[in-house]
């Protein structure tokens, strides 16, 4: 029988690596279960986007703290994730759009977002390779983009360098109660923690259930598309008020086309497949907003997971009947507030009080939860 760490998590994507990081180098013994690789779910077929005009509200105060970890984050991780800090302009061509904008400028601006609102001629100055048709636009200087390759490999070495036991290419089939923790049952050897950490994205539901908890979580399907590389046509990150676009260019030449066009797919399949006529109006959406783009050839497209609870904000928090047992994830726009929010939960499992609240998930249970 394996020894009891002091944590075990389940799931290695953003906010179960992060979750594990700080743990582990707050003097905890950690283990970390992940299906495959470390950050190759969902955490790697996204677009890195670190913004704050795709951000709920409420998360605003989270991801400006989270947007200053990516930022230094070569320093405090120790390892480079292709973080590029930039302005950000969210743009409406429509009048409606425009409404949208400035209704949603004005509710992030409360929280403390660094978002103005500009006329086509400043967002022309901010991004020179805008098209014509732009009526108003958000801009933000805290914006950018991480590379969601380079994030993985990042947090790997850091967790190896912490002392976190890593189990990839392990499956997690099962989790049950034992005398003093938790054990999680793989197909190879069981990981077992004297606390418990469920950090599996889309599959959260699934895993509260092995628990007896009922969590629905909606699973996005979200097609995004890559291009050849080309000469630098943009320098900024954009989006439309509407939030069908997601938009940056690389260093390196290639663009990232995304936003919330939906493919086909599920929990249990993952992104199955794309549906050409949305993925063709993405593209004409990007190549509208940015020209220079027709002259690039796309090289790839896929369709990649994201969880969504009820109330579309993050389920992080105590799991309820449970002693010592945590979720963490469903976070809108994971990368942009996902790591301070992770170091926020290892906080309280370190037995300090966190900087800003969790988002506990009772308030999305139908019933009460009773311990097992």
């Amino acid at each position: 029988m394996s020894a009891a760490r002091d944590l075990v998590v389940v799931g290695g994507g953003l906010h179960g690596c992060a979750t594990a990081l700080f743990a582990a180098r707050g003097g905890l013994s950690v283990t970390l279960v992940e299906r495959g690789a470390l950050c190759r779910e969902a955490s790697g077929v996204n677009a890195g986007t670190l913004t704050m005009q795709m951000t709920r509200v409420a998360l605003i105060p989270y991801a400006l703290r989270a947007h200053a970890m990516w930022a230094s984050a070569r320093d405090w991780l120790g390892h480079d994730v292709g973080v590029v800090v930039c302005d950000g302009l969210s743009l409406a061509f429509t009048e409606r759009e425009e409404e949208l904008l400035a209704f949603r400028a004005g509710k992030r601006r409360e929280a403390g977002a660094p978002i103005e609102l500009i006329g086509a001629a400043a967002a022309q100055t901010v991004e020179p390779g805008l098209g014509e048709g732009v009526r108003l636009a958000g801009h933000c200087k805290v914006d950018g983009y991480a590379n969601a390759y380079l994030t993985g490999l990042a947090f790997r070495r850091a967790l190896v360098e912490a002392g976190v036991e890593l189990r990839e290419h392990a499956e997690a089939i099962g989790i049950e109660r034992e005398a003093g923790g938790y054990v999680v049952k793989t197909r190879a050897a069981p990981a077992r923690g004297r606390r418990l950490v469920i950090a599996g994205g889309v599959w959260i539901e699934p895993m509260l259930a092995w628990l007896g908890v009922a969590l629905p979580i909606k699973v996005l399907v979200n097609q995004l598309a890559v291009t050849e590389r080309q000469r630098p046509v943009m320098r900024t990150v954009i989006g439309i008020a509407s939030g069908l676009l997601s938009l940056k260019q690389y260093p390196h030449g290639t663009t990232v086309i995304g936003g919330g066009w939906q493919g086909v797919g599920d929990r249990a399949r993952g992104g199955l497949a794309l549906r050409p006529e949305r993925l063709i109006g993405n593209i004409r959406l990007a190549c509208h907003a940015i020209p220079a783009l027709k002259q690039a050839r796309l090289a790839r497209a896929w369709a990649g997971l994201e969880a969504e609870t009820a109330d579309a904000l993050p389920a992080v928090g105590p799991i309820p009947g449970h002693p010592d047992a945590y979720v963490c994830g469903s976070v809108h726009s994971g990368y942009t507030s996902g790591l301070y929010i992770a170091r926020l939960l290892a906080d309280r499992i370190l037995g300090r009080e966190p900087e800003l609240p969790l988002f506990p998930i009772d308030r999305l249970l139908a019933q009460p939860q009773r311990a097992a």
